[in-house]
């Protein structure tokens, strides 16, 4: 809102000052105070509401040191993560960015889901809360919107990168580059279903190939492919980030680590000179992502500073399924999808020790008669716990390698 007030105000009266908005560094650094702000001064207040409510966290008994400590903790605190996030996006960034849409859906929906589901843990005095068959309903529904959007939408475009022969001098590449004449971008934008492929030289995957076996007009009904991709991402991550938050701080932590990640590659893909440096796909008009990514990050450290160890307050479904969803759709907005594995490592890891534990479990119950267990407890971060490890020992081990992964993800640009 702000943008278009000072926009208006630069070319209308020439406004000193005014058109520093135009920058989306000026931007990104203002949403990234204000989501601070707004975390450190507002979230007191939202705190001491829900402690008068009684909106407390319920414990189930798991026989883990300090668990019994956390009952009675406000939770729901999700909603200041969201209140910080959607605030500054909506004063700073530009609204009718299609992309800056589909991240404020996608937030409001599923901080939506979460909201509900502690709704009914909370009030409605159910251990269960949101039947899981609704809270996957719920992602589906969102993968389907963000997978027909960028399918059919004709904002969502890429600029081809143009061969040696076809290459051109551009007057946006940095004079401090050492050749003119190179491996340029076209000038026209086009529909493509093209991704990053991590290690890789020209490094590009296309998912209409996937089905280029059914005959030569595969690429109409390449969305049969894309969209469930999609859906599976968008779930398999929102879930990954809901069992990591377990203990204070971690799924915070990390997440705010992931997204200066994601910020940093929206940035460059945003950008034609760095994407012709680092020879990665140009994406137009993502760059303007940087702004809501900021917000993010300000949220999730501003959030920190009551849900670090020992919590004031938990953030509850309503922050851990919204986070998980903004990193999975900001992922595949900006084509790095494939590098979740990597960057999204700790989430990936709670993940796959509750799989792995559920179906081991049942498959030497079928054997043996009793079931066994790979972990002493699932998720993974319960696991050291049981085994001794101290509370925010785990969390700061795995702050730890979070950044390893996230410094690994950048150098993929380059490693190939």
């Amino acid at each position: 809102m702000l943008y278009y007030l000072f926009d208006y105000l630069d070319k209308a009266i020439n406004f000193p000052g005014a058109g520093v908005f135009q920058y989306i560094s000026f931007r990104a650094a203002m949403a990234i105070i204000t989501s601070l702000l707004i975390t450190m001064v507002f979230g007191k207040n939202l705190i001491a509401y829900l402690r008068k409510k009684q909106v407390g966290e319920i414990v189930r008994d798991l026989g883990l040191e300090g668990q019994k400590a956390k009952q009675g903790t406000p939770t729901m605190g999700g909603l200041i993560i969201l209140g910080a996030l959607l605030v500054p996006t909506l004063l700073f960034a530009k609204l009718n960015n299609i992309y800056i849409i589909l991240m404020l859906i996608t937030t409001i929906w599923l901080g939506l889901i979460g909201f509900l589901d502690d709704y009914i843990k909370v009030f409605k005095k159910d251990k269960r809360g949101l039947a899981g068959r609704f809270k996957i309903l719920g992602q589906i529904i969102i993968g389907l919107i963000v997978g027909f959007t960028m399918y059919f939408s004709n904002d969502v475009v890429i600029r081809e990168k143009l061969s040696k022969k076809e290459s051109i001098i551009n007057e946006t590449v940095s004079p401090l580059t050492p050749y003119t004449k190179s491996e340029l971008f076209s000038k026209k934008t086009v529909k493509s279903l093209k991704t990053t492929l991590p290690f890789i030289k020209n490094n590009e995957a296309d998912y209409s190939k996937l089905i280029a076996f059914t005959g030569k007009d595969y690429s109409k009904w390449a969305f049969l492919i894309f969209i469930p991709i999609v859906i599976f991402i968008i779930t398999a991550v929102s879930n990954g980030a809901n069992m990591t938050d377990g203990l204070d701080g971690l799924a915070t932590g990390t997440s705010a680590v992931i997204g200066v990640t994601l910020g940093i590659l929206a940035w460059v893909s945003g950008n034609i000179i760095f994407a012709h440096y680092l020879n990665i796909m140009f994406i137009p008009n993502t760059g303007e992502l940087v702004v809501f990514i900021s917000a993010f990050v300000g949220a999730t450290v501003g959030f920190l500073w009551y849900n670090s160890y020992p919590a004031q307050v938990f953030m509850g479904d309503t922050g851990s399924l919204a986070l998980g969803g903004i990193i999975a759709v900001f992922a595949i907005i900006i084509r790095k999808e494939l590098l979740i594995p990597i960057l999204c490592g700790v989430f990936l890891m709670e993940n796959l020790s509750v799989i792995l534990q559920v179906s081991y479990f049942k498959y030497t119950k079928r054997k043996f008669g009793e079931g066994r267990r790979i972990f002493k407890m699932a998720p993974l971060h319960h696991h050291f716990q049981k085994i001794g490890q101290n509370e925010s020992k785990i969390v700061m081990r795995f702050f730890i390698i979070s950044i390893m992964l996230a410094v690994m993800t950048i150098i993929t640009l380059k490693l190939r």
